[in-house]
């Protein structure tokens, strides 16, 4: 990326045009990625999705979505004509997660699933998402 840096190493991102992982979510993974190894600081502005697209070679509507699923995930923050910012992930990212545990034990118990039926949802679901 360039021009919205700070001083230091400018961050890379990089899509494969080739890969059966949609170009949006190799964006999305590697923002998020790099922001809580700590590469991307808290305070970072991203740069603009016109910008991000024309230098990945990717259309806006792609960018477009990879910001909106990295601000519902709570790692960047939108602010206007400011643009848009990382944000301070670790508590925010633990607080939704947190969160999301809460609704699914809640729904789960009003299913009638029993504590090792949910639990086992759960580690169906993590090893998909974690493959």
């Amino acid at each position: 990326m360039t021009g919205n840096e700070p001083s230091g190493d400018p961050v890379q991102l990089s899509v494969d045009h080739d890969a059966a992982t949609p170009p949006y979510e190799q964006v999305r993974a590697q923002i998020a990625d790099q922001a809580r190894s700590g590469a991307l600081p808290a305070g970072l502005k991203l740069p603009t999705v016109r910008a991000l697209a024309e230098e990945l070679g990717l259309a806006a509507n792609t960018v477009a979505r990879a910001y909106r699923e990295l601000e519902a995930d709570g790692v960047v923050e939108t602010h206007g004509r400011r643009g848009t910012l990382i944000a301070a992930t670790g508590d925010t990212a633990h607080r939704l997660a947190a969160a999301a545990a809460t609704d699914y034990a809640e729904r789960a118990a009003r299913l009638g699933l029993s504590h090792a039926d949910a639990l086992a949802a759960v580690t169906t679901a993590l090893g998909v998402a974690y493959r």
